[in-house]
């Protein structure tokens, strides 16, 4: 660990105990409510008796995994969240923008971010705490932190929260690097988790069979594009759209985008290999720029990124394209 990332968790630490000081401590996951954003605030929040995780969703995965570990997680209303009466801090984790969380966040109570994305639109202000490393998921900063200051912290459930926001958000370790198989061993190490039956319980939350015929018409929908040199592979989607990613990058594309529409808002997914990143693509960078210029929230990383605005089908997708066309192949 580099001497600045340790400075980062001293500082965090400090936060933290003052925090707890002055009052409760809410823990905020992003509106996505994947395992990285709520495996990391579940395990902060585990480590400190003021805190407690919370946000306005759950994804299937996290919904399945809370009720398992028997985890505490507070459910907020995005339209009237309620806060605790003597709120001392709120730390947001895995969140590129205050958006992203889905509620309003008030704007007196100091501020701390825990993040990993590459493109990220956060001021915490005077009395806030930014720490944004560039590794492949939060959960790797909230191991750190918990390693460093809370070992005590580091039960089973905890571990088994924070391995399981690593291998998703890392996509089973396909886009890894040396830290993420660090941590993974570090959590592993001296605790009764089996990888291959945890692997095995991830896989148990499988489609559901509206999900399969879903992803089917999806994947009949698909069209490939040469986009200035890269071959990109893209379709329409009702659901599962980070799936159906999936399958148009293992036909071969350079990049993939799953667009859907819903509720007049329109959602770009996309995914590009490991070549493409190499040669100069990057997904969160493209689409931080798109939702600059045409409106809505955009970012994430080089590999895998999204993209939501109230802007037609048709639009969004030629947006993208241009965006990508311009981007030479070295």
């Amino acid at each position: 660990m580099k001497s600045s990332d340790e400075k980062q968790l001293d500082a965090l630490n400090e936060w933290i105990a003052a925090a707890s000081q002055r009052g409760a401590i809410a823990i905020l996951a992003h509106r996505n409510g994947d395992m990285d954003t709520i495996g990391s605030a579940l395990a902060l929040a585990s480590s400190c008796e003021q805190a407690m995780a919370c946000g306005v969703h759950l994804s299937r995965l996290a919904k399945r995994m809370v009720k398992e570990l028997d985890a505490p997680f507070l459910m907020m209303d995005s339209d009237a969240p309620r806060w605790p009466r003597k709120l001392g801090g709120i730390i947001v984790v895995d969140s590129a923008s205050a958006e992203q969380t889905g509620v309003e966040i008030p704007g007196d109570i100091p501020l701390c971010i825990i993040d990993h994305h590459s493109t990220n639109d956060w001021d915490p202000g005077a009395d806030g705490l930014a720490i944004n490393w560039p590794v492949s998921a939060t959960t790797q900063i909230i191991h750190s932190y918990l390693h460093r200051f809370r070992p005590t912290a580091l039960s089973e459930k905890v571990r088994t929260l924070l391995l399981a926001g690593l291998v998703t958000d890392t996509g089973r370790f396909r886009h890894a690097d040396d830290f993420s198989f660090e941590t993974a061993a570090a959590l592993l190490r001296g605790s009764e988790l089996d990888y291959r039956t945890f692997i095995e319980s991830l896989e148990e939350s499988s489609l559901t069979r509206s999900d399969k015929g879903a992803v089917a018409k999806a994947l009949s929908r698909s069209q490939g594009i040469d986009a200035g040199g890269w071959w990109l592979l893209k379709s329409t989607a009702s659901t599962q759209e980070s799936v159906v990613c999936r399958v148009l990058m293992s036909a071969g594309a350079d990049v993939a985008i799953v667009v859907r529409r819903r509720d007049g808002m329109t959602r770009l997914t996309s995914r590009a290999s490991r070549q493409a990143t190499v040669e100069g693509v990057h997904l969160g960078s493209i689409l931080e720029n798109l939702a600059d210029v045409h409106g809505g929230e955009g970012g994430g990383h080089d590999g895998a990124a999204g993209w939501s605005c109230n802007l037609d089908v048709i639009t969004v997708e030629s947006a993208f394209i241009h965006a990508l066309t311009g981007i030479s192949r070295s």
